[in-house]
């Protein structure tokens, strides 16, 4: 008899397997950028200097001693806001939500040195995908949570049932068990001790 196969831990290999979560990386990264470029475009376009992809791709557009790198550092905030959207359509677990965050940001750190030859040198930009990191993993973590933990309705049957005259104390002093579950009607008694009243 061939032996037993241990059935792997949960949350293992069965919830995000390497193909999806790669899948996941490729497509967060490209909305990260799709985003940015947008969003890069419109700024430069408003404040009526030349797009190039030198604002996307390369750290020596961020300084802090020209309005155009100040606004850069505002827009790739913003960028990153957004990138919370996609984090939670994606992602869409808390405890998963540092991992992609931080895989972004280090994509990113790559393909800026990659582009520029150098690895970044300006704290400006340090800072910047400091803080970009924290905003998302705070408001995707907060999210995340707050999705879970929504109440969930099967059907609408739960909305329906909420009215304010729904479960409460009748005449008597007993409650009526018509509840969110509209598992049909059923009184409690108000217990003191062991005795019901």
């Amino acid at each position: 008899m061939p032996p037993r196969r241990r059935p792997p831990p949960a949350g293992a290999r069965t919830d995000l397997p390497p193909l999806k979560i790669v899948r996941k990386i490729l497509v967060l990264q490209a909305a990260y950028y799709v985003t940015a470029t947008a969003l890069i475009l419109f700024t430069t376009l408003v404040y009526g200097t030349a797009f190039s992809i030198d604002l996307v791709l390369s750290w020596n557009a961020l300084r802090g001693d020209t309005t155009l790198g100040w606004m850069l550092g505002l827009v790739w905030m913003l960028n990153s806001l957004l990138s919370v959207i996609f984090l939670l359509l994606l992602v869409s677990r808390s405890k998963l939500i540092p991992d992609f965050a931080f895989t972004i940001h280090f994509i990113h750190l790559l393909t800026t040195s990659l582009y520029t030859r150098a690895v970044p040198s300006n704290l400006l930009w340090w800072g910047l995908q400091c803080a970009s990191a924290a905003l998302m993993i705070s408001l995707g973590i907060w999210a995340c949570r707050y999705r879970e933990l929504q109440p969930i309705s099967f059907g609408g049957i739960a909305s329906s049932l909420t009215a304010p005259s729904s479960g409460g104390e009748n005449s008597n002093g007993l409650h009526s068990g018509r509840g969110r579950n509209a598992g049909g009607e059923y009184e409690m008694v108000n217990m003191k001790g062991d005795e019901a009243v």
